[in-house]
């Protein structure tokens, strides 16, 4: 089995001692080895390296996220969910308590390549978080676009007291699930979907100006 060990790191900080070989974001000192990045560092059996946090997605305990199923075993799926961690649906979590891995298949339910809602439902920053997707409006999508920004952005699209996502959903008319990982699902019309595309790609450039709204319903206009 393989083994894997993370902890956060900024530059400088010590990662570990001994006959490591290092890859990304390492810098080694004699047999001791430091981080050049902000991030979260890796020791995979022989190996260490440093994943950035620049643009990804950090997990956090009730996150709404939209994934992509990138890998099934047995007993679980696997999700690219933007972050340096995968997320792990449990069968458990789908087939209830009484699954058996010899009487269900998973691939009945997610296939590679599929696309989900799902809700972060144990995280403790030190391995792949557990997803969910027993609460209403989550699972697996089966209409829609799927359009991204980054993760950093998502409360300007959102928008105070939720205006933002409010002015989008009203001029476009379409129904919009925002991922907290930076991915957004978009259900209407080519056209509405085009537009919401515009505005996404404003708010990703003009985030930090006081009248992005309005620059958004001038957009929209």
């Amino acid at each position: 089995m393989v083994e894997i060990k993370r902890k956060y790191v900024v530059p400088g900080d010590f990662i570990a001692e001994g006959s490591f070989n290092p890859e990304n974001s390492v810098t080694q000192i004699e047999n001791k080895f430091y981080s050049t990045k902000v991030g979260m560092a890796e020791l995979i059996n022989s190996t260490v390296r440093v994943i950035p946090l620049t643009g990804l997605y950090n997990p956090r305990l009730d996150d709404v996220v939209i994934g992509k199923v990138i890998k099934t075993s047995a007993f679980a799926w696997e999700f690219d969910i933007r972050s340096y961690f995968s997320g792990i649906l449990p069968a458990s979590n789908v087939f209830g308590r009484d699954f058996s891995a010899e009487r269900q298949d998973l691939s009945k339910k997610f296939g590679l390549g599929d696309n989900a809602i799902c809700r972060i439902g144990n995280y403790d920053r030190t391995r792949d978080p557990l997803l969910s997707i027993n609460d209403r409006g989550l699972g697996k999508i089966h209409k829609g676009t799927i359009l991204e920004i980054s993760p950093t952005k998502i409360p300007r699209v959102i928008g105070k007291k939720g205006s933002m996502i409010n002015l989008l959903q009203e001029k476009t008319d379409c129904r919009i699930t925002v991922g907290q990982n930076g991915l957004i699902l978009a259900v209407g019309e080519k056209e509405g979907i085009e537009r919401i595309r515009k505005s996404l790609n404003l708010i990703e450039k003009k985030a930090h100006l006081a009248d992005l709204q309005n620059q958004v319903q001038d957009l929209l206009m």
